[in-house]
């Protein structure tokens, strides 16, 4: 027997989401208010942008797919060729599910300490190829690895190199600074955000400057270089990214 669902419990209708859409789940994330940072600053309000609402589920999946997308548009990438990068893990389940999406194949060197769950979902789900560096050499090792392998056999890949490519920084000045700008209704002194590759910070401080050149934006690091946080650097004893250009910043932020 059927019964009715109340009107107040049943789901929204819900567009159906097909494998070319999946891309269009990327960008326009909810800016979401931190009641519980900051009370000492009763006229401050504290926002955290939810990236993880992202298809691919990161920040990451935002440059990703600038990368593919410019690298089809440049003719450097094309059907016949392997997208091959090092990472920590986000942005290569970006790379993996785009690639899922578009027809490639996918190679990724991350550090063998990786967490298991997400090894899994890059290679058992949408299906790309793993390989290991040393867990010692932290994501350092992951990108010199990734570099050899590429040179050994430079025709059949196209390596977007996160870390030194322009795209990287530019989806983040293309999409996520407006959407902070609008979402805050024009009122964002502020922006802070983790180094990985730079290109969150970089791209977001220059879209936000080019809107109001006087906020304020910081980068945030670990404060030792054994951390243990997947996918964030420790600039001074770290190889730092082309893309980030700390002198453009108001300061850097090292927390315990």
């Amino acid at each position: 027997m059927n019964f009715p669902i109340p009107s107040e419990v049943q789901a929204p209708t819900c567009p159906v989401i097909t494998d070319q859409s999946v891309l269009k789940a990327i960008g326009n994330t909810p800016l979401i208010r931190i009641h519980n940072l900051g009370k000492e600053f009763k006229d401050v309000d504290i926002y955290a942008k939810a990236e993880w609402k992202n298809a691919g589920g990161s920040v990451k999946s935002r440059p990703a797919l600038k990368m593919i997308e410019d690298g089809e548009k440049s003719g450097k990438l094309t059907k016949d060729k392997i997208i091959l990068d090092s990472t920590s893990g986000n942005t290569g389940i970006s790379y993996a599910l785009i690639g899922k999406v578009k027809g490639y194949k996918v190679k990724l060197v991350m550090p063998a300490n990786v967490c298991k769950e997400r090894k899994g979902l890059m290679a058992d789900f949408y299906g790309a190829e793993i390989v290991t560096s040393s867990p010692f050499e932290g994501s350092d090792g992951a990108i010199i690895m990734a570099k050899k392998i590429y040179e050994e056999n430079p025709d059949i890949y196209f390596m977007p190199d996160q870390y030194n490519n322009d795209s990287n920084w530019k989806a983040h000045q293309e999409t996520t600074a407006p959407e902070i700008w609008n979402q805050t209704n024009h009122r964002v002194t502020h922006f802070l955000a983790g180094i990985g590759t730079g290109g969150t910070i970089m791209g977001v401080s220059r879209g936000l400057r080019q809107l109001n050149p006087d906020i304020k934006c910081y980068a945030v690091e670990p404060a030792e270089s054994l951390h243990g946080l997947e996918g964030l650097k420790h600039m001074e004893t770290s190889i730092v990214p082309g893309i980030y250009k700390e002198e453009e910043l108001d300061g850097k932020i090292s927390i315990p």
